[in-house]
């Protein structure tokens, strides 16, 4: 397995990619950046890419984003189209080690931040290498406002579930297939077929 694309894919569609997301750039064209993560994720698969879980770990702030499904399809992307989402917004998911001995075991949080208050949800994950495939369910819901936690509690859907997370099948879960991921920022599809991209976040 190798983590890396090979020099002969190092084509247009990586350096639309790296331009998108390093800031002080003119940023692509959203229609261009979509076309990119479609390269990606097809060169992806044919050269069979492994990424390590600690690759995952972090804080990562979601970047861009479809409104929906997207394919290639000969060649030519179909599907929803995509936008670069505003820094302000503050939408960010983490990934963190369950425990010190099974790494692929992770917590997950994904969270909004508009304006004084900031919307939080927090589970489990758990991610497969082989497939660079992460699949999460989410367990408690936090609202709050100002710094301050007006509500804390079970995620709704929650509430009558009692299989442990650890035997629910991949089929009744969410999922993140990530095809991109350097030292900086991260892309991947998710189950409803939409992409996205996510940088590091920093203070």
């Amino acid at each position: 397995m190798t983590h890396q694309l090979s020099s002969s894919l190092e084509t247009d569609f990586l350096s639309t990619l790296e331009t998108a997301v390093t800031p002080g750039t003119s940023r692509p064209a959203a229609k261009a950046v979509v076309y990119a993560l479609l390269q990606a994720e097809k060169a992806a698969k044919q050269q069979h890419l492994s990424y390590p879980t600690n690759r995952l770990l972090g804080d990562w702030r979601l970047y861009f984003t479809t409104s929906g499904a997207t394919n290639l399809k000969q060649g030519v992307a179909v599907g929803k189209g995509g936008f670069y989402v505003p820094k302000w917004v503050g939408a960010q998911i983490s990934f963190h080690p369950a425990s010190e001995d099974r790494l692929q075991e992770l917590t997950i949080a994904n969270q909004v931040k508009v304006g004084l208050g900031l919307l939080r949800l927090m589970g489990q994950a758990r991610y497969l290498e082989q497939k660079n495939l992460l699949v999460f369910d989410f367990t408690q819901i936090q609202f709050k406002i100002l710094g301050k936690t007006l509500y804390q509690g079970q995620f709704p859907n929650r509430r009558n579930s009692t299989q442990p997370f650890a035997e629910r099948p991949i089929s009744q879960l969410p999922f993140f297939t990530f095809f991109w991921i350097t030292e900086n920022s991260i892309a991947a599809r998710g189950r409803g077929g939409g992409l996205a991209i996510w940088v590091r976040a920093t203070s």
